[in-house]
C-alpha cells in the first residue's frame, strides 16, 4: 500500500506515467468509466476547497466508483475533539482510499500512519499540495510538449504557497530548469527551499519584486493569491495583498508563448482581462485536476 504525503514520494518515471495514463483518460474517456467499479473514495477536507474536492469526487465517480466524506472540520466529529488518527482509523474502514486536506502541516503524514487504505495529501496548511503538482506537470507538459529546459516565474504568495512550494520540488528534477521568483520581501520563498532544494541541486534562481522587469525570460508565469487565510494579522494582509496584480498590460511584455497558471481561487491576482488572452491556462489547468486524479486513483488503488 502507497502514499502520497508530498510529490516526492513519485519518481519522474512515476510521474510521466501519471501524465500519460491522465492524458489517454483525456482522449478514451469511456476505456475508464468502470474501472473503480466498487471503490470508494472519503474526501476529509477540514478546510475550505472547490476545485481538489470536487475534482477528487468527479474522477472517482468518472471511474465508476462512489464517494462519502465531508467537506469541512466542522461537519465532522472533529468538532467533538476527535483526533485525526481516530478519524482516520475509522473512515478507511468504509472506504477504499482517502484524500485528506488539512489546515495543519504534517496532518497527512500523522493519517498515513493509522490508516488501512491509501491517503492523498489534498493541501496541509503552508506545506505541500502534491496533486496539485500532478495537475501543474499535466498542464505544462500539453501546453509546453515538456517539462526540460523551462524558465519558471513565480508570483505572490511564496512563503505560505504550498503549491509553489510543491512545484519546485518536482521541477527540480527536469533538465534545464531555472526558477524566478517574484513577490514582496515579505513574502519571499522560504530560506529552507532554497538551501535544501534550489541549491542542493544546483538549480538556477533569481529573485524580483516587479512583474514587468522579470516577465520578458519566462516561459511559465504561475501566479498565487496572497493566503488572508494563513496570516496572523490582519493588517499584514491588508498591506500586501494587491503587490502582485497581473493585467493585460503587463501581459505586453511577456513572449508570445508563454502560459499563466493559476492553482486558483484567484482573488484579484489576475484582472479578468487576462482570461481571454490565449496564454491565459489557468482554466484548463483546473480542467485537468480531474484527469490527473483519475489517473492517481487507479494508481495508487493498483487498478490496471
Amino acid at each position: 500500500m502507497r502514499h502520497l504525503i508530498d510529490i516526492s514520494d513519485l519518481s519522474v518515471t512515476e510521474i510521466d506515467e501519471l501524465i500519460d495514463v491522465a492524458n489517454d483518460i483525456i482522449d478514451n474517456p469511456e476505456k475508464y468509466q468502470e474501472k473503480c467499479k466498487h471503490k470508494k473514495i472519503a474526501t476529509l477536507f477540514f478546510e475550505p476547497s472547490t476545485r481538489t474536492r470536487l475534482s477528487f469526487e468527479a474522477a472517482m465517480l468518472e471511474l465508476g466508483g462512489s464517494v462519502l466524506g465531508f467537506s469541512e472540520a466542522a461537519s465532522s466529529s472533529a468538532a467533538k475533539g476527535e483526533s485525526i488518527s481516530d478519524t482516520v482509523r475509522v473512515v478507511s474502514f468504509y472506504a477504499d482510499i482517502i484524500a485528506m486536506r488539512h489546515f495543519k502541516e504534517g496532518a497527512p503524514m500523522v493519517a498515513s500512519m493509522k490508516s488501512d487504505v491509501p491517503i492523498i495529501n489534498a493541501g496541509d496548511g503552508g506545506h505541500n499540495h502534491p496533486t496539485q503538482t500532478l495537475t501543474d506537470l499535466l498542464t505544462i507538459k500539453r501546453e509546453k510538449g515538456g517539462l526540460d529546459n523551462l524558465t519558471i516565474g513565480l508570483c505572490g504568495d511564496l512563503k505560505f504557497g504550498r503549491t509553489v512550494h510543491s512545484l519546485i520540488s518536482a521541477m527540480t528534477r527536469y533538465k534545464n530548469i531555472k526558477f524566478v521568483l517574484i513577490s514582496p520581501s515579505e513574502l519571499r520563498l522560504p530560506d529552507y527551499i532554497k538551501n535544501d532544494v534550489l541549491e542542493k541541486n544546483n538549480v538556477p534562481y533569481s529573485e524580483y519584486t516587479s512583474i514587468e522587469e522579470a516577465m520578458p525570460e519566462l516561459d511559465i508565469l504561475y501566479m498565487t493569491r496572497v493566503q488572508k487565510e494563513r496570516f496572523f494579522n490582519e493588517a499584514d494582509y491588508e498591506r500586501l495583498k494587491d503587490s502582485c496584480i497581473l493585467n493585460s498590460e503587463k501581459m505586453k511584455f511577456a513572449k508570445e508563448d508563454m502560459i499563466v497558471l493559476h492553482p486558483l481561487p484567484r482573488v484579484n491576482e489576475i484582472t479578468t482581462d487576462v482570461d481571454d488572452d490565449k496564454r491565459a491556462c489557468y482554466f484548463k489547468q483546473a480542467k485537468n485536476g480531474k484527469y490527473i486524479r483519475m489517473a492517481l486513483i487507479l494508481k495508487l488503488l493498483e487498478v490496471e
